[in-house]
C-alpha cells in the first residue's frame, strides 16, 4: 500500500465583511481585471534586469490576485510577466515546468487536492520558515488556518492559499417562479424540476454540469461519491472504486444524463456558463469562481434571472453536499532559479488584506470571514456549501488514480462499459496506482 496520510479537516467557515475595491491591472500582464488592486510588495531585488514567471489560469476568481501580484510586485528591474491560459494549459504547463532540473516558471498556482503528491516528489519548496518570518507583515494568520492545513503535507506548507472553490448551483429564478419550483436539495429533485421544465416547453436539457471527458468528469464522480461519505481511497488508503457508495453514485450521475446536452462530455465549466448565459439550461453546478461572471450584465440578458444555492445532496439521507472543496494557492518550485524569498513576498502581497478584499465578490478570499449575503451575490450558498462539504482525505495518490481512471469513467458515462464491469476495471487501475 502506498503512503498515505489523512486529515480530517475542519469545516471551512468564513463569515463577515468584504468591498470591492477597484483598479486597473499593471506592466507585465495580459490580462485587465477590474478588481486588481496596489498593494505594498517590499523584498530585496537582484541586481540587474529579472523577469519572474508567473503560472496561473485565467477566471473571474484567479485574475484579482495574478493581477494584483504582477502590477503591485514589478519595478523597472523586476518583471513579472503572466501569459493568459486556460486551466487545461495550465495543468499541462504545470506538469512541463516540474518535469526536469530546470522549469519555466518561478511561482505557480497550485490546489490543495495535488499537494501531497508534490509533496512527497519534492517538486515544491517547503514553505514554513518563510511563512513565520513574514506572517506579521504580510497578516499571514489571518488567513484560514484549515485552508493552511489544506495546502500543506507532514506538517509541512507548501502553497500559499490564495482562495477557495466550492460547489454553487445556479438556477434561472424567472423560470423557477413562472413554473412554481422550489430550488433542489437532491438529486431526484433536480430531475423532477427538470421534467417540469421540459413539460412546459421551456427547454429540452434543463440542467447543465461540466463532465468534460479530459478532465471535470471524475470532479464530478468524486463529488458525488464525497455526498455518500466516501471517495476514491478510505483513510486508510484502501481503493474504493468498487463499493456500494462507488455504484450509487454512478447510477446517479447516469439519472442526470438524459436531461442535458447530449455532447456534455465535450463540456468544461466555460461552456457551462454560455449554456446558462444563452439560457438553454435552467440549472447548473460550477465552482463558485464561475459564479461571478453569471451576474454580468455584459455577460448575457439574462443576468437578473440567476438565483444562487448550496450544492444539493446526492440523495435524501446523504451525508453530505455534492461538493468539491478547492483550495487555490501560490507555491514556488524546486527548479526556479530565483530567491526563494523574494518569490515569497511577492505571493504574500498577492493574498495580503488589501488584495483579498478587492477580489470579492469575483473570489471567495482564503482570509477569514471576508464573504457575505452582503456583498456577494452568491455568497450565502458559497457559504452553504462549505458548511455541508465532506472533510477532504488528504492522500498522495488520489491525483494519480483520478488521473487512471477517467478514461474508464467516460466510458461509462458515454453507455460503452456497464457500470458493474466499469466499477470492476476503475477499482483494478486505483489498486495499480496505491501499490
Amino acid at each position: 500500500m502506498a503512503h498515505m496520510k489523512h486529515r480530517a479537516l475542519p469545516v471551512l467557515a468564513l463569515a463577515a465583511v468584504g468591498v470591492l475595491a477597484l483598479t486597473s491591472c499593471g506592466a507585465g500582464t495580459r490580462t485587465d481585471n477590474e478588481n486588481a488592486t496596489t498593494v505594498s510588495c517590499d523584498y530585496t531585488a537582484p541586481e540587474g534586469k529579472t523577469t519572474v514567471n508567473v503560472l496561473a489560469y485565467n477566471s473571474s476568481a484567479i485574475d484579482p490576485f495574478t493581477d494584483t501580484m504582477v502590477s503591485s510586485c514589478s519595478t523597472d528591474d523586476v518583471t513579472l510577466k503572466h501569459d493568459p491560459i486556460d486551466f487545461g494549459g495550465q495543468v499541462t504547463k504545470t506538469t512541463a515546468t516540474l518535469a526536469g532540473d530546470t522549469g519555466t516558471y518561478d511561482i505557480i498556482e497550485t490546489y490543495g487536492f495535488v499537494i501531497p503528491g508534490l509533496a512527497e516528489e519534492e517538486k515544491l519548496v517547503p514553505l514554513n520558515d518563510l511563512y513565520e518570518k513574514y506572517a506579521d507583515d504580510y497578516g499571514l494568520d489571518e488567513i484560514s488556518e484549515s485552508m493552511r492545513e489544506g495546502m500543506s503535507y507532514d506538517g509541512e506548507l507548501y502553497a500559499l492559499p490564495m482562495q477557495a472553490q466550492m460547489f454553487v448551483m445556479a438556477y434561472r429564478t424567472d423560470v423557477f417562479d413562472e413554473i412554481g419550483l422550489d430550488v433542489p436539495t437532491t438529486f431526484d429533485e433536480m430531475i423532477e424540476a427538470a421534467e417540469a421544465i421540459k413539460a412546459a416547453g421551456l427547454m429540452e436539457y434543463p440542467i447543465a454540469l461540466p463532465w468534460l471527458a479530459t478532465a471535470d468528469i471524475t470532479t464530478s464522480f468524486q463529488a458525488t461519491m464525497n455526498s455518500l461519505g466516501a471517495d476514491f481511497v478510505s483513510p486508510d488508503g484502501d481503493v474504493t472504486l468498487d463499493t456500494p457508495e462507488a455504484e450509487q453514485a454512478l447510477e446517479a450521475l447516469l439519472a442526470l444524463k438524459p436531461y442535458m446536452d447530449p455532447q456534455v462530455t465535450t463540456f468544461d465549466q466555460p461552456k457551462v456558463q454560455q449554456q446558462m448565459f444563452n439560457g438553454t439550461a435552467a440549472m447548473s453546478i460550477m465552482f463558485s469562481g464561475r459564479m461571478f461572471d453569471l451576474t454580468l450584465e455584459s455577460n448575457s440578458k439574462l443576468s437578473d434571472s440567476f438565483g444562487f444555492a448550496g450544492a444539493p445532496k446526492v440523495s435524501d439521507d446523504a451525508e453530505y453536499a455534492y461538493n468539491r472543496l478547492s483550495i487555490d494557492g501560490w507555491s514556488i518550485p524546486f527548479n526556479t532559479k530565483l530567491d526563494h524569498e523574494m518569490l515569497f513576498v511577492m505571493m504574500a502581497s498577492a493574498v495580503s488584506e488589501d488584495a483579498s478584499t478587492a477580489s470579492v465578490p469575483a473570489a471567495y478570499p482564503a482570509r477569514e470571514g471576508m464573504v457575505t449575503e452582503e456583498n456577494s451575490p452568491y455568497g450565502a450558498a458559497a457559504n452553504d456549501s462549505m458548511a455541508n462539504a465532506m472533510p477532504p482525505i488528504v492522500s498522495p495518490v488520489l491525483a494519480d488514480i483520478t488521473n487512471e481512471i477517467r478514461p474508464i469513467l467516460v466510458e461509462i458515462i458515454n453507455g460503452n462499459v456497464s457500470v458493474a464491469d466499469g466499477l470492476a476495471q476503475m477499482q483494478a487501475a486505483g489498486e495499480k496506482i496505491a501499490g
